[in-house]
């Protein structure tokens, strides 16, 4: 293997089996003749031990030594799930201020 392995960003497109999410990686390329820029998808799989990426994540894969068949990624960041959780934490903090508020 590699001493520097690709990683890739990606959306997940699939979480139904055990510890393995599929991701969809877009890219951007110029069409040979026509110079028009198109883009292009790529489905990988790739191992989540802990089966925390969901379906509409955004999320980094680096690629590893074949675990399966068709599984040679792997999940290292979860990268839009770290950014609901902050969102969902102000929300409740300026409600529990709201309700302190209320009874004062």
């Amino acid at each position: 293997m590699s001493t520097n392995p690709r990683q890739l960003t990606g959306i997940v497109i699939s979480d139904k089996a055990n510890k393995t999410i599929t991701v969809k990686i877009e890219r951007k390329v110029k069409h040979p003749t026509y110079g028009k820029i198109m883009t292009r998808s790529t489905k990988v799989h790739a191992h989540d031990e802990l089966n925390s990426a969901k379906i509409g994540d955004l999320v980094t894969v680096q690629e590893c030594r074949p675990l399966s068949k068709s599984k040679t990624w792997m999940l290292l960041s979860d990268i839009s799930n770290k950014a609901d959780v902050s969102r969902d934490t102000s929300v409740s903090t300026d409600s529990a201020d709201l309700v302190e508020g209320d009874q004062s």
